[in-house]
């Protein structure tokens, strides 16, 4: 994700409870969308070579 901040987090949808995200029924499909993009890219943070998302290059690799 390029943004810090979706624009769904401004909207009275969004419920940002601690450890449970979710949208309210009757959201609009297209932030459904963006807030699902959202959660799943969250969960690809950790990957090899990452750190909290933030690719590390290692001068022995370079």
């Amino acid at each position: 994700m390029t943004k810090m901040k979706p624009d769904f987090m401004d909207s009275p949808f969004f419920v940002d409870e601690p450890g449970n995200w979710h949208l309210k029924p009757g959201s609009p499909k297209e932030m459904q969308e963006e807030f699902e993009k959202y959660m799943a890219a969250l969960e690809d943070e950790n990957v090899p070579g990452t750190i909290f998302g933030n690719h590390i290059s290692y001068p022995y690799d370079e």
